[in-house]
């Protein structure tokens, strides 16, 4: 039987990088990770996450410009070097899709949507943006997620960040939230706040100010406000209510006035790199705008 089983395994592999469905090839991960216990080692985390990763890579269009993936790089590291204590081989990619999102796969692997890019208006927007996702990894939200992942809803979640309207039809809707909360699953409350807290931690030690946190909130309050459909995978998998902003300035108060005026709001390189974005060939999801 296990001969069995490691020649199914093998042939589902090989079905897989021949254009198996994702929803489909990515499932032996999930079943791998329920033989492994309920959380796995870091080691486990990693080659799981690479192995997610490498199918969305396949799946999702990302922007290879080397501009682009040097600059989000760069400032990825940047944070992840601070916040990082298990010494993880960080990746960063921008998603060529005009819907703003931005999720974290475990193991170390952070896409932000070019659309979030293109609403923040400064270096700590995004920066704050980047160290929320890399807190979902660091204190392994992503994971728990992953663990808790069964076959029916990781296909599914896996199509909130392909075509974010399924989540908001009434099946998909409802599957994510009797299931038992794939890897894109809505963060909880606490997991929010937490990464939220991380954020601002990771970008001091950066060198960044934190306060484009509660900046990049009410930017996208305010698009939810103006374009729902624009924000259809990010409040999906990130609940954001208004007091969250009260939350993060709250914490931010707390710092030293004089640490905030020494930390770096934006940069011309950064605003260099927003210029690139722009002038590349539209996004294939950019109808509508």
């Amino acid at each position: 039987m296990g001969n069995q089983l490691r020649a199914h395994h093998r042939d589902e592999v090989r079905r897989g990088r021949r254009g198996t469905p994702l929803s489909i090839s990515l499932v032996v991960g999930v079943l791998t990770l329920g033989a492994v216990g309920c959380m796995a080692s870091t080691q486990e985390e990693v080659a799981m996450g690479s192995q997610y990763a490498a199918e969305l890579n396949r799946q999702i269009p990302l922007i290879t410009d080397p501009e682009i993936t040097r600059y989000i790089t760069v400032l990825g590291d940047s944070m992840a070097r601070v916040a990082d204590t298990r010494n993880l081989d960080w990746h960063f990619y921008v998603v060529d899709q005009a819907e703003i999102n931005a999720f974290a796969v475990p193991g170390g692997y952070i896409y932000v949507n070019r659309g979030l890019i293109e609403r923040a208006e400064t270096l700590s927007e995004l920066a704050g943006v980047l160290g929320h996702e890399i807190a979902h990894v660091t204190l392994r939200h992503s994971m728990e997620q992953m663990a808790k992942a069964n076959q029916a809803n990781f296909g599914l979640a896996i199509g909130c960040i392909l075509a974010p309207g399924v989540c908001n039809s009434g099946l998909g809707a409802t599957a994510v939230q009797l299931g038992a909360g794939g890897l894109f699953a809505k963060f909880s409350r606490d997991d929010e706040s937490d990464a939220d807290r991380a954020g601002i931690e990771y970008a001091v030690r950066a060198g960044i100010d934190p306060r484009g946190i509660p900046a990049m909130f009410r930017t996208l309050l305010a698009e939810r406000q103006r374009r729902p459909d624009a924000l259809e995978g990010m409040f999906s998998t990130h609940p954001l209510a208004e007091d969250r902003v009260a939350e993060t300035e709250a914490l931010i108060s707390r710092i030293d006035p004089v640490v905030l005026q020494s930390l770096t709001t934006d940069t011309r390189a950064f605003q260099q790199f927003k210029a690139r974005l722009k002038s590349l060939p539209p996004s294939p999801t950019s109808g509508g705008r």
